[in-house]
């Protein structure tokens, strides 16, 4: 008997959601058509700090088709705050509230919104608000900012910071180390800069109920706020983020264009909504500026003896946004004496906020230049000397990982870039006008995961519908439901539909952190392996009683539409032929996955991470220092890989991003006015095709039952992780020029 059809688990399936992306059928916040909708334009301050005098609406008010202007003014008394609301980031602090009072917090921080019939009207009547203000002495410049750095005390850190464990004696060590190395870093302030504005649809039901269709990684994150926040209850809000147009962290919190269109339309009981300008998504989350002074000590041969690190990276004023960022190296290389310091400096901006790996993307990426820097001092192979200085457990926690793949990912992205054939000496390999440089760094990441609940629902036509209040940000969450279902049943793609991104839907965390996939997808397939069971017991009513002997549906394979006793493929009942022997029309089941489920291992008793091994050939014209990114191999040990085609995608993305770290972005401050400069797609640089040649991406064989209940890891970070280090020591290589200060710009090269 032929085996059925199985198509699951490490299938490269497209993406279950491609072809409505690509016709434009999907959805996302600002696409929404709802009954009586009003347009609101945002006008936000051209100060840095100070408070607003008078704010004038004559001239606004009296443009056609605007129905009112709200501000601290008049905004409605109900309008309150709530700290209670679930903020998953736990950032310590007073979160920024529109519209509050008369206070200016930052440069572009909302003042008032003008509703109009038509957005035009509004656009055009936000032009005319005439404010006045009373300025106040502001810093927006980060080296000034370090004379108020402070580290905050226990009780007042976010809930994901993790202090730095000494070890050792690091400044003994350092101090008597024949090898030494020492310098500072730099990282500059980036933006997540999604395609997709921030935005968010607020459809007014009239009865006191809204549904909100709003861009963020969170849709119950988002009702929470909502709720809490204008006393709406929970019962009475609906929020769907069923397509966002990527996240990157930025929307891992609600923004402030919600609270200002909700506001709106419960001060008009009119339906509203409110769509940042591309220049207004500057006014906001961003990756912090960062100061890393690092020292390494090395014996002879090349061994760490002393890691010491001190960082700090910038927050608001009224909020204290911390990042894991001296950790890192701590935990990745073998060494007795570890020290780290870290401390946040507030500035008169909107606060930090997480950013695609966030603290490795910096951390890591800093501390690899410093290995590099220690490589070529000891004389050694960059690689070699990773190598030499490997550490098989967690060094700074001292706990074994549950797996690490990191000797094997460097030995194959090394095979496959050719890395042998390297020429130790900078400015040693040349070609015509460019100078040749090859780098190299690893990375590392977190192994999250979150509890989650989703829920599934065979019909007795065969299709399967799996749903939880997850969110796909463009990682795939959408395929990776579809698949472990199918793997789980035995279904077909084709047959199975999943829903997401709705507050009503199974609770889900916000989307982060690359535990997406682990998560929902755990809680997907436990949902179905409930289903499974029902089908078992159902198909007790089959003529012959195939499974008469089977107690557990670890007994069978699912696979083609049936189910099939292991061993014996000729026992098989289909699942619909079960549904009709136990008279069913339906099977549904809910269930949730927390940490600790399957086989689990704690987090107390073994470190959960990813892996990385990048290597990069950039090639720098001798006489301009103009610099070309020509080629880059990372190898990835991330567990099981549940679609190697969209996971290869997830790296790529990774990649680019960290091309764009080491070459391109930075969000540059006037210090005088207290703005950020290039605050458009124009003067922001990000990588363009023309930037981007040949990537190629490793997927590293790594079996691992203990991470998660599906061996998944999550790749949405690692991929950025030291990308940037791989480009800056390649350029070394290169030119024999060390910038120490991202993004390395042709100006920074021309001064070494």
């Amino acid at each position: 008997m032929n085996a059925p059809q199985k198509v699951g688990i490490g299938t490269p399936l497209s993406r279950v959601d491609g072809v409505a992306k690509v016709t434009g059928t999907a959805k996302y916040a600002a696409e929404y058509r709802v009954p009586d909708m009003l347009y609101g334009v945002t006008v936000v301050s051209a100060i840095a700090k100070g408070r607003i005098v008078t704010l004038n609406e004559e001239a606004a008010r009296a443009v056609p088709g605007v129905i009112d202007i709200i501000s601290h003014l008049n905004r409605p008394k109900h309008a309150w705050f709530n700290r209670s609301w679930k903020d998953e980031l736990k950032i310590p602090g007073e979160p920024f509230k529109a519209f509050h009072d008369d206070r200016i917090q930052f440069a572009a921080q909302p003042i008032a919104v003008v509703v109009a019939k038509t957005f035009e009207a509004a656009r055009f009547a936000a032009t005319l608000v005439d404010v006045k203000y009373e300025t106040e002495p502001h810093n927006i410049d980060f080296e000034t900012s370090l004379a108020e750095k402070f580290m905050p005390g226990v009780g007042h850190r976010r809930n994901t910071y993790h202090p730095p464990k000494d070890h050792g004696d690091a400044e003994r060590a350092f101090g008597e180390a024949p090898l030494q190395h020492a310098a500072e870093y730099h990282l500059a302030v980036e933006h997540q800069m999604q395609m997709e504005m921030h935005a968010s649809t607020v459809h007014w039901h009239g009865d006191g109920t809204v549904t909100i269709y709003d861009k963020v990684q969170g849709s119950q994150t988002s009702k929470e706020l909502v709720a809490s926040a204008f006393g709406l209850g929970e019962k009475n809000v609906r929020v769907v983020n069923a397509f966002v147009g990527g996240g990157f962290g930025g929307a891992l919190r609600p923004q402030w264009q919600l609270h200002v269109a909700t506001m709106a339309a419960i001060h008009l009981q009119r339906s509203v909504r409110v769509v940042m300008t591309r220049s207004q998504m500057f006014s906001h989350a961003h990756r912090p500026e960062c100061t890393y002074q690092i020292r390494l000590g090395a014996a002879a041969d090349g061994k760490l003896v002393a890691v010491l690190g001190d960082a700090t990276t910038s927050t608001s004023r009224f909020e204290s946004n911390m990042e894991d960022i001296v950790t890192w190296g701590m935990m990745n290389y073998a060494c007795s004496n570890i020290q780290g310091s870290y401390a946040i400096a507030p500035r008169d901006t909107y606060t930090s906020a997480d950013m695609r790996a966030p603290g490795a993307a910096t951390g890591m990426t800093l501390f690899e230049i410093a290995i590099d820097e220690l490589a070529y001092k000891a004389g050694a192979d960059p690689l070699a000397f990773r190598l030499l200085n490997y550490s098989d457990i967690d060094n700074m926690n001292r706990k074994p990982f549950t797996s690490k793949a990191l000797r094997e990912a460097c030995h194959e992205g090394a095979e496959r870039f050719g890395w042998a054939k390297r020429s130790p000496e900078p400015r040693s390999m040349k070609e015509g006008r460019e100078l040749i440089g090859w780098g190299v760094a690893t990375g590392l990441w977190e192994a999250n995961f979150m509890k989650t609940s989703a829920s599934a629902k065979l019909s007795a036509d065969g299709h399967l519908e799996v749903a939880s209040a997850a969110s796909d940000i463009g990682t795939g969450t959408y395929t990776v439901m579809v698949q472990v279902a199918a793997d789980t049943l035995g279904l077909l793609p084709e047959s199975i539909t999943a829903r997401l991104g709705d507050s009503d839907l199974p609770t889900a965390p916000v989307e982060g952190g690359s535990w997406g996939a682990a998560s929902t997808g755990a809680a997907v397939q436990l949902a179905c392996q409930t289903i499974a069971k029902k089908l078992l017991k159902a198909a007790g009513g089959v003529e012959g009683r195939p499974f008469h002997d089977v107690s557990s549906i670890d007994e069978l394979e699912f696979a083609g539409g049936y189910m099939i006793r292991r061993g014996d493929p000729t026992r098989r009942v289909g699942l619909l032929d079960a549904m009709r022997a136990g008279g069913l029309d339906v099977i549904e089941a809910q269930e949730t996955a927390s940490p600790g489920i399957g086989g689990m291992i704690s987090l107390a008793t073994k470190a959960r991470n990813t892996h990385s091994a990048v290597f990069v050939e950039a090639r720098v014209d001798e006489e301009l220092d103009q610099v070309r990114i020509t080629r880059v191999v990372i190898a990835v040990a991330a567990g099981r890989i549940i679609n190697p085609k969209t996971a290869r995608s997830q790296i790529l993305g990774g990649v680019v991003m960290g091309i764009g770290m080491a070459l391109h972005e930075e969000t540059a401050p006037d210090k005088t006015l207290g703005k950020w400069i290039n605050h458009s797609f124009g003067e922001y640089h990000v990588p363009a095709h023309a930037d981007i040649e040949d990537i190629e991406v490793i997927f590293v064989d790594e079996p691992d039952p203990e991470v998660t209940p599906l061996g998944v890891k999550g790749l949405g970070e690692i991929g950025i992780v030291s990308v940037a280090a791989a480009v800056v020591n390649a350029i070394y290589h290169a030119t024999g020029k060390r910038v120490r200060s991202l993004p390395v710009t042709v100006d920074k090269l021309l001064a070494v």
